[in-house]
């Protein structure tokens, strides 16, 4: 029994050892001729390591001593265990390190400052060196400056350096001093023959009136009749039927018609053969059909201006002796022609007289001033067709109108 005892326990402490067992089968067979059966094979079973956690020495080593003391009474050599992969870190193990690890403590590491331009050594080699660096940088600056170069092509080229924009002042015109009616007429017609044209140029009135045209209570419009004539051919177109007609053809009209004369202007194109109309009243409501033709031309007749009549030989003969319609415009001018620059001196005062009388004719009833012309007639300019203008005095153009009016009364 102690040789069996001391078997057992040297199997126990040895494990590889256990084929001696088969040796000291005790059967009932034993005396038996036949040979044990093999013992079943042995698959090798592995497990994933056990992950080990960081514990203080005294607790990992106290299990050890309750597990190896009533079997193991002797030390056993172990085997060589593979090394852990590493693992990542979870969540229990932050914590542990945050709560129970060491403290680091924050490392600051003093800041640089570059040297400012003042703080850096003047004199002795690096002051020199430093003074040379930068008058280097400088005329490199200046060489960039004056010449700035782009390349075409690989090529480069030279582009032409423009000077900085100025502000240049406005430089106003003097304005012209406003002189007498007969000295402005005279300026006119001398630098009217200093230029030579191909036509004689027309003696122009441009007034400047103290109205608004947008009222309808201040419209300034007219028609008259100039002595000494407008200096050009017009011709003249009648509307008119029967004895009218004929009336207007014995008193030289260009153009004589009715319904026909009305559809040629219709289908024309916007062409037309004449520069004054007359028209019989019974016309009127016939030319509705070309109002829009002869409207924006100012060709419509219109009573207020003499053009609609039943005297039609009377009309036809002022429109051919010189008759001017005058019209203010958006801009409270009103522009007229007043004669040719070959008319005598004369000739042309007494034009301008005449329209002059005809335009404080009709200046409107609102307008109640201490004089005929103060804040009505701001500005009277005279001039040719393509020549300077001349301001002319208001005195002068009253004692002109004063004049008309006496030799047309007597």
């Amino acid at each position: 029994m102690a040789h069996l005892r001391l078997l057992f326990s040297y199997s126990r402490r040895h494990p590889q050892h256990h084929r001696l067992l088969p040796l000291f089968h005790f059967s009932s067979d034993a005396n038996s001729s036949s040979a044990p059966p093999p013992p079943p094979p042995i698959k090798p079973v592995s497990y994933a390591p056990k992950p080990q956690q960081q514990a203080p020495p005294e607790e990992s080593a106290a299990p050890l001593t309750q597990d190896a003391g009533p079997r193991d009474q002797s030390p056993l050599p172990r085997r060589p265990q593979p090394p852990m992969p590493p693992r990542e870190w979870t969540q229990q193990d932050m914590r542990y390190v945050k709560d129970a690890g060491p403290m680091i403590s924050p490392v600051s590491y003093p800041s640089r400052v570059a040297p400012l331009p003042e703080d850096r050594p003047v004199g002795g080699e690096a002051g020199a060196v430093h003074d040379e660096g930068l008058r280097g940088e400088a005329e490199r600056i200046q060489m960039d400056a004056g010449r700035a170069t782009r390349s075409i092509f690989g090529m480069p080229l030279e582009e032409e350096q423009l000077p900085y924009p100025t502000i240049i002042p406005v430089v106003k015109r003097p304005q012209k001093v406003a002189i007498d009616l007969v000295d402005a007429i005279r300026l006119v017609k001398t630098s009217a023959n200093d230029k030579k044209r191909n036509f004689i140029e027309t003696v122009e009135a441009h007034v400047i009136l103290g109205v608004d045209p947008r009222r309808g209570d201040q419209m300034v419009r007219g028609a008259l009749t100039l002595p000494h004539g407008t200096g050009k051919t017009v011709r003249v177109a009648v509307f008119a039927e029967g004895p009218a007609a004929d009336e207007a053809r014995a008193a030289g009209a260009d153009v004589v018609g009715g319904d026909e004369l009305i559809e040629e202007i219709r289908t024309g194109g916007g062409k037309l053969s004449f520069d004054k109309c007359i028209a019989t009243p019974m016309f009127m409501p016939r030319l509705s059909k070309v109002a829009r033709i002869l409207g924006p031309r100012g060709l419509m007749p219109n009573p207020k201006l003499g053009s609609v009549t039943n005297d039609v030989s009377g009309a036809v003969k002022a429109a051919k002796s010189g008759r001017v319609d005058f019209k203010i415009d958006k801009t409270a001018i009103v522009h007229v022609g007043l004669g040719k620059v070959n008319f005598t001196e004369e000739s042309l005062r007494e034009n301008i007289g005449a329209f002059v009388h005809a335009l404080l004719l009709a200046k409107p009833v609102g307008l109640k001033k201490t004089s005929k012309y103060v804040g009505y007639v701001k500005k009277f300019t005279l001039s040719s067709t393509m020549g300077p203008g001349f301001p002319v005095t208001i005195p002068s153009l009253s004692v002109a109108a004063d004049h008309y009016n006496k030799v047309q009364v007597s």
